[in-house]
């Protein structure tokens, strides 16, 4: 499995460098992206710019990947799909469980946004 990695201050950016993601790549690439709540900088954006196809399978990893990084008070965005990757998503229900955004930029905005989220959110329970 190929990916670029690209860390900026308060999130990593993870290209995806394959056409193809299958059920026997995705526990690889789900052990990869989970590794990074491990680290200082935990928020993650995953570029699917080169992804053309996608199986059911990989497409609910993915799911369960951003659930875990929420559970964890980290973003999860992913950016950039392919037309008929979305489709496929959308078709199997799962695009609307996803954070998902068109350009790279988008999903850096959300990573900020939701961590002046977390950071009320974490000052209101303080002050409680």
């Amino acid at each position: 499995m190929e990916v670029k990695i690209d860390t900026k201050e308060k999130f990593h950016v993870i290209t995806l460098l394959q056409a193809n993601l299958s059920a026997t790549m995705t526990e690889e690439l789900s052990d990869c992206l989970l590794s990074y709540l491990r680290a200082d900088i935990k928020n993650l954006v995953f570029n699917l710019k080169e992804l053309q196809s996608i199986d059911n399978i990989s497409a609910e990893k993915l799911v369960k990947v951003q659930q875990k990084f929420y559970e964890n008070n980290a973003s999860f965005v992913i950016c950039e799909l392919q037309p008929q990757v979305e489709d496929f998503l959308d078709k199997a229900e799962l695009l609307e469980m996803m954070n998902v955004t068109p350009t790279e930029s988008e999903a850096w905005d959300i990573i900020q946004m939701e961590d002046i989220e977390r950071e009320l959110l974490d000052g209101e329970d303080a002050e409680s």
